[in-house]
């Protein structure tokens, strides 16, 4: 059994999809590969998504140290969000994934 974050875990791997899990943190993962995307920018991109949504998964990644957000100080604020090393680490296997469900479905 492995603990993380009070939360028990059967294996790391259990641990590992807790941190991706659900319809959207990939999905927002994979738009902010590549360069920082500011909040706006991502509501756009993911289609169906709502602002309380995007914004609990925000949280949620930055909590678990998948992604940074940077907060400019101008007027109106300016926030960007960009992948940590461990969600540019993450990355290949998200690919990998991405690639498997090509082939098979």
């Amino acid at each position: 059994m492995i603990e993380y974050n009070a939360k028990n875990y059967v294996c790391h791997l259990d641990l590992a999809m807790d941190l991706i899990r659900g319809k959207w943190k990939a999905v927002i993962l994979c738009h902010i590969h590549g360069e920082p995307k500011r909040f706006l920018e991502l509501k756009r991109m993911t289609t169906g998504i709502s602002q309380k949504v995007l914004s609990d998964k925000l949280t949620d990644l930055e909590k678990h140290g998948l992604i940074h957000r940077e907060v400019y100080p101008e007027v109106p604020p300016k926030v960007e969000y960009s992948l940590t090393q461990m969600g540019l680490d993450l990355f290949p296997a998200l690919n990998h994934l991405e690639n498997w469900s090509i082939e098979y479905f």
